[in-house]
């Protein structure tokens, strides 16, 4: 799989903070005031400070904490600097250090940790902005030394650990051969992950691991790529617990589930939180595999047998849903019939026959419209317990993609996807860009005519 930085200049925020008064940047790397990352002062970091990490061939083998706070006007960024070819430096997780003096809670979980450090205080870190590290290796099996001697990782390390904090922005970062490639915990408010490469975490045998697992008062996934878990691991691809979560113009391929959405289970402010309730899931590609995995593509609502917890309704609309099973593929799990989804402007496609897909699995209120799916579909496999209704879709069994045999689900030239969508329902966020291809970064959608159905726009 190939790789290419997020480079949207509309949403990307731009840290200019050279001409800071009292700002430092700290140059890391060959030939540089600091060789490596063991040398920085992570707990002593302030508003403006910029830690750039030099691309070097080899791996950095250090692990550290990040517990300052900076400000919207003066962020602390901890930033990659890529060679000629692109390629960002690698921190590396096994036979990692930690720099001397540097104590933090729950060492074994993280490579990069951003939350409390002993000499912290109370003040939460705030305004932390990490973008262009390749980081890997947190797992079991693999050591660090730490203030306890050499330690193995946790079954459920992660290559970044959000403990605590907010408005925390993680951008164009490779997280791959962990427990977990990011967890953030309930503690932890306004995070906003993109341009990113996770793929390749997850445990052997378990169902606890996954390639991003949160949990956060506000938090947006945008513009990643999210690949296939590690060959055996059970885990889903995205789960997530949050309030105000919004997972739009991704690439999601492979896992138990592409999307696992379900109740907060250790934060009251995430419950008790105004957004709690409204998911929103839009401009994506999901990817199902045929294989051993779950055949559902999306469970939302709740897992922890408190219906009361579970999250209400779903927006989920212009994604583009490819699933290469034959034989029975599901799109959603909604917990209950107390659970709603909006579902718009999708391409539903399955490779098997139409009859071979199901809307729901048996409980949950799914209204449909403007959809294109294979005909025969089916509202549900078993017993429908709740309801599915269907407007304005449109069946054929070819949708007309543009070069399905080279992953390029586009409308073709006279596809059916064409300006057939419709307007999209009320309390929608506007669909403004697509998602990354195998090899590119998003781009904007194209405006032209009447809206496409999915999550690309014909060219």
């Amino acid at each position: 799989m190939s790789f290419l930085r997020f480079s949207l200049g509309a949403v990307v925020w731009c840290v200019c903070l050279a001409d800071i008064a009292g700002a430092e940047t700290y140059q890391v790397g060959p030939d540089k005031p600091m060789r490596h990352p063991g040398h920085v002062a992570w707990d002593r970091l302030n508003p403006g400070d910029i830690v750039e990490i030099h691309w070097r061939p080899e791996a950095y083998r250090f692990k550290w904490a990040i517990s300052s706070a900076g400000t919207a006007e003066q962020p602390i960024v901890v930033r990659g600097v890529r060679n000629a070819k692109g390629e960002a430096p690698v921190i590396e997780a096994g036979r990692a250090s930690t720099p001397t003096g540097l104590q933090f809670t729950a060492p074994a979980r993280s490579v990069i940790k951003i939350g409390s450090t002993r000499d912290s205080g109370d003040t939460p870190p705030a305004y932390i902005l990490i973008e262009n590290l390749n980081i890997q290796g947190a797992r079991p099996e693999n050591f660090f030394l730490g203030n306890d001697g050499l330690t193995e990782y946790a079954t459920n390390a992660s290559a970044i650990y959000v403990e605590s904090g907010n408005h925390i922005t993680i951008r164009n970062c490779r997280l791959h051969d962990c427990g977990n490639g990011l967890f953030v915990a309930p503690d932890a408010e306004e995070v906003l992950v993109e341009g990113c490469d996770i793929y390749e975490n997850g445990i052997v045998g378990s169902v606890y691991e996954h390639n991003a697992y949160s949990e956060s008062t506000g938090m947006i996934y945008q513009f990643n790529r999210f690949g296939p878990l590690r060959a055996g691991s059970r885990g889903n691809n995205l789960k997530d617990r949050s309030a105000g979560l919004i997972v739009r113009y991704n690439r999601i391929e492979g896992g138990n589930r592409q999307l696992d959405l379900v109740d907060s289970q250790e934060g009251m402010a995430i419950r008790n939180d105004s957004r709690y309730h409204l998911a929103q899931v839009y401009g994506n590609l999901l990817i199902e595999h045929a294989g051993p995995d779950n055949n559902q593509i999306v469970h939302f609502g709740g897992d922890s047998g408190d219906d009361a917890a579970n999250r209400r309704s779903l927006l989920f609309y212009n994604n583009t849903i490819i699933s290469t099973r034959k034989d029975k593929t599901v799109l959603m799990r909604l917990s209950t019939n107390m659970q709603k989804a909006e579902i718009w402007n999708n391409v539903i496609y399955t490779n098997g026959p139409g009859a071979s897909f199901a809307i729901l699995d048996e409980t949950g209120q799914a209204n449909l419209r403007g959809n294109y799916l294979k005909p025969g579909w089916k509202k549900c496999f078993g017993q429908l317990k709740g309801a599915v209704n269907s407007m304005d879709a449109s069946e054929q069994e070819n949708p007309g993609f543009a070069d399905p045999a080279h992953a390029d689900y586009q409308p073709g030239a006279g596809s059916v996807l064409r300006d057939h969508g419709v307007n999209a329902p009320p309390r929608t966020l506007p669909v403004e860009y697509e998602p990354p291809g195998i090899d590119r970064p998003g781009i904007k959608r194209p405006v032209s005519g009447p809206v496409d159905i999915g999550c690309f726009e014909g060219k």
